[in-house]
């Protein structure tokens, strides 16, 4: 049992590890580290690359937390002839955002905040929680136009829908606490730029030599948006 879940948790996090926006970039000529916020998430990715390339980063992005969760446990069961312990799917979950954020294909550097790949964690263990997290994010975004906010606002909306669903003593309430708390850590510059008006708003495109719409240099102005 010892070397499925040491198995898992590898395969989790070499899953959370792919750098989708990398690939995407590059396959636009442009390595989003180097430009926009510098982050590799799905936000940096729409603001450089456009709205196809940011939805394909955010949804491939939340597969890769839907699939550790939903398949690793029934796959290697069946390869090991072991029972699952109990927990180890949101272990694996925990991999999967890990990677996202640290991804080992980069060295464990310039990965994303965890905002999708979690979204898609919690979709395969909790998906009600989970999408009352998703129809606030959108909300958010669309009266806003604040992806940092709606990030925020979601994490809080989920930990709310987990609590009315499964109580405060339930392992699911301790994990998406844990991720809420993750969240607002690696939003914590976004929420300076909030509280002080300076947060750019969903809309305000980054060209991919660097400058912004409006012609100001983005190196530098542009990590002020949340990165999923």
């Amino acid at each position: 049992m010892t070397l499925m879940f040491v198995v898992g948790l590898a395969m989790a996090w070499l899953l959370g590890s792919v750098p989708t926006a990398y690939l995407v970039g590059r396959a636009h000529g442009v390595d989003l580290r180097t430009v926009g916020s510098g982050n590799l998430g799905a936000t940096n990715a729409l603001r450089t690359l456009g709205w196809k390339a940011g939805l394909l980063v955010y949804f491939v992005d939340t597969m890769k937390g839907v699939l550790p969760v939903a398949l690793i446990p029934r796959l290697l069961p069946a390869m090991f002839a072991a029972t699952p312990p109990p927990g180890w799917g949101m272990a694996l979950g925990v991999a999967a955002i890990l990677g996202h954020v640290k991804p080992v294909f980069l060295r464990g550097k310039g990965g994303g905040k965890g905002v999708a790949t979690a979204s898609g964690v919690f979709f395969a263990l909790v998906p009600w929680p989970a999408l009352g997290a998703m129809v606030s994010f959108i909300l958010v975004t669309w009266i806003w136009r604040y992806i940092s906010l709606a990030s925020l606002v979601g994490s809080l909306v989920l930990v709310l829908g987990v609590f009315l669903q499964h109580g405060v003593q339930s392992p699911y309430f301790v994990l998406s606490s844990c991720v809420a708390l993750f969240v607002f850590y690696t939003h914590r510059d976004n929420i300076g730029r909030l509280r002080s008006g300076t947060e750019r708003r969903l809309g305000e495109r980054t060209a991919p030599n660097g400058v912004m719409a409006n012609g100001a240099n983005a190196n530098g102005a542009n990590a002020a948006e949340g990165q999923p």
